[in-house]
């Protein structure tokens, strides 16, 4: 047999910060409404009598349009069934009134206060319908904003998992596929040339340590992202030579601003596994930057036969910006050139060295 949820189970949220203050207030603004005269006439008699009455209704009032509500949330939840919800409330609160009024007039009888003028029946049960659409209203709204809340919060959850796991196997992919070629060309390297296999290997291991250092980092400053890539260059140009041409420009001074780390490595590769690369086609790649952007661009000369793009390398820059900025990332291709367009992000921390996404915070500039 399944147990009934409780009502911070049905609603979502704990209702005891809203009843402790506003059971008071309520009882209060209700005894004014319903007996406004006495309160004029500063009869006190009536007015002690009225204060723990108009206590107890409101009390009685509000408990009970709060488990009809419960009840009513539990078998109707969604929100494409509010209007079952208002109707049977509506019906309830009918019920509630109609009961509670007898319950209150015996309680004026018994307190020998019936002889003071009640209020008429119509307002009674406007004053009623108030503190209950109130209250329902109340519960209706925050029950809402947590459950939107709490969507928002998965959604969000869900896709740092989905772009977490798709940099984690592109890394996978792509790592030891790069690490091959290395090897290749230190052992090339070794015999023909010992002092540039060493500042080669030393390169190699400068890579491999800002690929562990920034596999946690949701931003990087452009500083550090350029350094490996001077690094990462320099690999590339010891396996193509001149026939692949890399050109970086107008990026002095920019010490405070960040990009997402290695967006730039997987450009490049990108790039070299797309296109053509030989004496007769040498491949340019320029990186500048350009209306607050990191602009990386090369000629367009495509392979007659390359592995089919999935589009995971440049979909998982644009979710990871997504995740630190409301500016996009850029893609344009034209028949002579492909251009990306990153956004540099301002660095708030005054350290322009911190790169943690949990210390770390950005604003586009």
């Amino acid at each position: 047999m399944n147990r009934k949820p409780c009502f911070q189970e049905v609603s979502g949220f704990n209702d005891r910060w809203i009843i402790l203050p506003g059971l008071p207030i309520a009882s209060v603004l209700v005894s004014m409404l319903l007996f406004g005269e006495a309160y004029q006439q500063l009869n006190w008699r009536f007015i002690a009598a009225c204060i723990p009455v108009s206590l107890l209704y409101t009390t009685i009032f509000w408990c009970g349009m709060r488990w009809i509500y419960s009840e009513v949330k539990w078998r109707y939840p969604s929100i494409n069934e509010i209007r079952w919800r208002i109707l049977l409330v509506f019906v309830g609160f009918n019920i509630m009134f109609v009961t509670v009024d007898l319950v209150i007039h015996y309680f004026f009888d018994i307190t020998g206060v019936n002889d003071e003028k009640e209020p008429n029946y119509i307002v009674k049960y406007i004053a009623s319908l108030i503190l209950a659409a109130l209250v329902i209203t109340l519960y209706e709204a925050i029950s809402f904003s947590v459950q939107l809340q709490r969507t928002v919060a998965e959604k969000e959850h869900l896709a740092r998992q989905n772009v977490e796991s798709q940099l984690e196997g592109l890394r996978n992919q792509v790592n030891p596929h790069f690490l091959f070629n290395s090897l290749n060309t230190l052992a090339y390297l070794i015999p023909e040339d010992t002092d540039k296999a060493v500042r080669f290997l030393q390169q190699l291991s400068n890579v491999y340590r800002y690929v562990l250092e920034s596999r946690d980092s949701k931003i990087i400053p452009l500083c550090k992202e350029l350094e490996f890539l001077d690094a990462y260059v320099f690999l590339l140009q010891e396996r193509f030579g001149e026939n692949l041409q890399v050109k970086i420009k107008d990026l002095e001074g920019k010490t405070n601003v960040a990009i997402v780390p290695l967006s730039l490595q997987m450009l490049f590769e990108n790039v070299i596994k797309h296109n053509i690369i030989s004496v007769e086609k040498p491949l340019m790649i320029e990186v500048f930057a350009e209306n607050d952007h990191l602009v990386i661009r090369n000629n367009l000369q495509k392979k007659n036969q390359v592995m089919d793009s999935t589009g995971v390398g440049l979909q998982n820059i644009r979710d990871r910006y997504r995740m630190v900025t409301d500016k996009t990332v850029e893609v344009i291709a034209s028949h002579k050139y492909f251009t990306v367009a990153l956004p540099i992000l301002e660095l708030s921390d005054k350290d322009p060295s911190t790169a943690n996404s949990q210390q770390s915070t950005v604003k586009s500039p």
